[in-house]
């Protein structure tokens, strides 16, 4: 930006890569490039948020089964890829073929694909690169967050199971993003739920959290293991039976959701945070004919076509009336016009490395106009 406060091209993007696979803290870089004029058909994005998710680790370390290519496309030494594959962007300029009536400056755009690489400050994309949103009713980290965590549970409860109003799902891992986010869908679309939680000091805390959201019952581990605690849920369900379970645990946590399920239900693993497998009685498979499958959301865009925009279409509109409401995040804010590659690197590792306390956001404040 010169001193009139006018783009000046070209703009130096700072961004996070790797060149091999391991221990984050380890083979992150930060490589510093310049973004010149766009072409005809090309697009210059500012990065306003991006998440710090476990997915992102993973492809990292090279244990996650989709990964970008490792090119040298933005002048690294060596064959590289960007970090990240969840963020919202703004516009900040539109080649000269780029219809004004499908994005704009100042718009607010997401990935439309997966493996974009997201941790870097700015960005080109093409028109089939984005996927545009309206941001007028929610907040930048909502935008920044909509399209894992609140799209996998709703497809996850929409997707398999034909659940109708006053039907029950259970779900283990209660209070993750995942979590909070089935139990606000499913109460807009008129469902029950059953959250199982880990004991802790602050149990009634978090029980109310979760009431608030929308939660019909929540429980503990040791009640979903408990037997007699059984007749407490035939209660509760009154007739009814459970015919979708959620799993992102594993282990006996599982195994115990699992025995509450009726006949027919379907049992989905999206995660397995206990690092334990996940195990059913042969019994239930038998009797109850019930159906394991695992959902992963980066599959399902390739699997159903149109399924990603059309499903943070449907979230969106979710957020934009209130019934999903804006979740917690650890932020990190920072300028990176002003912030040196040896900063902008600290504050990714330092986010890596508190992302097993809880969510971490990386936001970014830069003086950028949008011409």
């Amino acid at each position: 930006m010169n001193s009139t406060g006018q783009l000046v091209f070209p703009i130096v993007s700072k961004s996070i890569v790797y060149s091999e696979y391991g221990d984050p803290s380890s083979v992150l870089k930060c490589h510093s490039y310049e973004i010149n004029e766009p072409k005809d058909n090309e697009i210059i994005i500012k990065n306003l948020a991006c998440p710090v998710n476990p997915s992102d680790i993973n492809q990292i370390q090279g244990v996650y089964p989709s990964k970008p290519k490792l090119t040298t496309d933005l002048g690294t030494k060596e064959p590289s890829a960007v970090c990240g594959n969840e963020a919202v962007f703004e516009i900040i300029k539109l080649g000269k073929s780029v219809s004004g009536n499908d994005f704009k400056i100042g718009d607010w755009v997401l990935p439309a694909g997966v493996n974009f690489g997201t941790w870097r400050s700015f960005a080109v994309a093409t028109p089939s690169d984005l996927l545009k949103i309206s941001n007028d009713k929610i907040s930048v980290n909502q935008a920044a967050t909509i399209a894992v965590n609140p799209s996998s549970a709703y497809q996850m409860l929409t997707f398999y199971q034909k659940l109708q109003p006053g039907d029950w799902f259970i779900q283990n891992g209660g209070n993750s993003q995942v979590g909070k986010a089935a139990i606000q869908i499913g109460k807009k679309l008129g469902l029950n739920s059953i959250s199982i939680v880990r004991d802790r000091p602050d149990l009634d805390s978090l029980k109310d959290e979760l009431y608030k959201l929308g939660a019909t019952k929540v429980i503990t581990e040791e009640e979903n293991a408990s037997k007699q605690f059984g007749s407490t849920i035939k209660e509760w369900l009154d007739g009814k039976s459970i015919t979708l379970a959620l799993n992102c645990i594993g282990g006996s946590n599982c195994t115990n959701m699992v025995r509450k399920l009726g006949k027919d239900a379907i049992l989905l693993t999206y995660g397995g945070m206990s690092m334990k497998p996940v195990s059913i009685p042969t019994s239930l498979f038998i009797f109850k004919d019930l159906t394991a499958k695992g959902f992963w959301i980066t599959e399902n865009i390739k699997k159903f076509p149109g399924s990603r925009p059309e499903t943070i279409a449907k979230v969106l509109k979710l957020m934009e009336s209130g019934d999903i409401i804006d979740s917690e995040y650890s932020s990190i804010t920072f300028d990176p016009l002003t912030t040196t590659d040896e900063e902008f690197l600290e504050a990714f590792k330092n986010a890596y490395a508190n992302s097993k306390s809880g969510k971490q956001l990386i936001r970014f404040e830069s003086e950028y106009p949008s011409v």
